[in-house]
């Protein structure tokens, strides 16, 4: 069953965060993930949540988002992401394909 990695991100520091899309790329690729949504236009249809920056990744399995996510590869791209952003992040499941 595939993993879904859903964040909505303030980013804070521009010129710092543009690091950490470099570095979080890579790490992303050594575990399988892949981007299906990356800071796009969003527009609320319903509600009031109102995404800074709408970002979607998807794993193999939640199993190897979790690793990506704990990982030593991860660890550097995460750092810069919280010293320049605000973040909320889920995993969720997905369905079998």
């Amino acid at each position: 069953m595939p993993g879904y990695v859903v964040l909505n991100i303030e980013v804070k520091d521009p010129a710092v965060y543009e690091r950490y899309k470099e570095l979080s790329t890579r790490a992303l690729a050594r575990f399988g993930g892949r981007f299906l949504v990356r800071g796009g236009a969003c527009e609320t249809l319903e509600g009031s949540w109102r995404p800074k920056r709408f970002v979607i990744l998807e794993f193999p399995t939640v199993e190897r988002a979790r690793e990506w996510w704990s990982s030593e590869e991860y660890r550097p791209a995460r750092e810069i992401r919280e010293a320049s952003a605000t973040t909320d992040m889920v995993l969720v499941e997905g369905v079998p394909g």
